[in-house]
């Protein structure tokens, strides 16, 4: 059976990533970048020996199927509009949206056009979290009561060439890291509630510190220190704190507390790492991997690496007629969360959230196996 043509808008950074390890893949080829751009696009399409378009071109492209929206968070929206206009079916990087009213806005058209809507992050597919994932729901640890899920550090402009975007509405650590706790925990444990927050910048401005751009001073326009509660639809209260402003810190990525015990996940920025559990005897002992595929190291540093793992199952389910777990619904719940946060942190007041979603199907390591080539 033919894969799926895809192609991609937005050449930066990423489009390396998902160019390089689409070919894990069975059901997708990436097929076409394009970006406003044209010297990125000549680059990257010589890169990967893919074709290079102008976005009206990508978009009117009768061997794509699907296109990947890798432009900036505040032009996903129009971008993943103008895809499922042109007839296509649409994966957005994370975030999906930045509003309610936008995600609404792409669930109608997409239902109008019976066509699919996916996003990133997929990291929750990865070995070390669908790991998680079997232990909560074999009871081992009981119901989740509580938690706690920290990713904090110095921010972006020390590396990165261009981090104007990172402290603009539309990012900050909540909606540009957050997602990929917030989706976790939402896999993990299910839909949420409510939420409040406190929120906080330590400074107007930032200085980058990276090349080729180091000593310019770039203005700060959104919280950069965000402190949440979460309260979830089976009762349990997480505490979720995102922030550049930390130079240092001691905390866990992310800790889940259950009535038989407690589960210690690794970073759900990546899509393995050590699991470790324990029970009513308080002893806390490293969980045996198990043989799961997006668990293997692949890449430097001892990372397993497996983006496009979420856009190759949107593929999968478009042919089996199935629901794919990157979905529309958990995308825009999540986005729900995150700004319903941010407003909580402008209001001083509880949040109620005005969306849901199922958990996602697990991905166990045979129906991982069965999306690889």
């Amino acid at each position: 059976m033919s894969k799926l043509g895809v192609g991609i808008i937005g050449c930066g950074n990423i489009s390396a990533a998902y160019l390089r390890l689409a070919p894990l893949f069975g059901d997708i080829e990436i097929r076409g970048v394009a970006d406003l751009d044209a010297s990125a696009v000549r680059a990257r399409a010589a890169e990967f020996s893919v074709k290079p378009y102008d976005v009206d071109g990508l978009l009117a492209a009768n061997d794509i199927d699907i296109i990947v929206n890798l432009t900036i968070p505040a032009a996903h929206f129009s971008v993943t509009k103008s895809v499922l206009e042109a007839g296509k079916h649409a994966y957005s990087e994370k975030p999906l949206v930045l509003t309610l009213d936008e995600g609404e806005a792409l669930r109608t058209l997409a239902a109008s056009k019976n066509l699919r809507v996916g996003s990133a992050p997929d990291t929750f597919l990865g070995g070390a979290h669908q790991q998680a994932r079997a232990v909560l729901d074999s009871g081992a640890v009981g119901d989740i009561v509580a938690g706690t899920c920290h990713v904090m550090s110095h921010g972006m402009e020390h590396w990165h060439p261009n981090p104007d975007f990172f402290f603009q509405p539309g990012a900050g650590p909540m909606l540009d890291i957050g997602p990929y706790y917030v989706t976790n925990l939402l896999q993990l444990i299910g839909p949420a509630k409510r939420v409040a927050a406190l929120t906080s910048a330590a400074s107007p401005t930032r200085t980058i510190t990276s090349e080729p751009r180091n000593g310019e001073v770039i203005p700060v326009e959104t919280p950069t220190n965000i402190h949440a509660l979460v309260e979830f639809a089976n009762g349990a209260t997480i505490t979720i704190s995102t922030s550049w402003d930390v130079w240092a810190h001691r905390h866990a990525p992310m800790e889940l507390y259950g009535t038989e015990g407690s589960l210690f996940v690794p970073d759900p920025n990546f899509f393995g790492g050590p699991l470790e559990q324990a029970g009513r005897d308080g002893e806390i002992k490293p969980v045996e991997p198990w043989a799961h595929p997006f668990g293997v190291v692949n890449q430097d540093k001892g990372q397993a690496n497996y983006r496009t793992a979420g856009l190759a199952d949107m593929a999968q389910a478009i042919r089996q007629g199935r629901p794919h777990r990157c979905s529309l619904d958990l995308a825009v719940h999540s986005v729900d969360v995150m700004t319903s946060i941010l407003k909580s942190g402008e209001t001083g007041s509880f949040v109620e959230l005005s969306t849901t979603c199922a958990r996602p199907e697990a991905l166990n390591p045979e129906a991982a196996q069965n999306l690889l080539s």
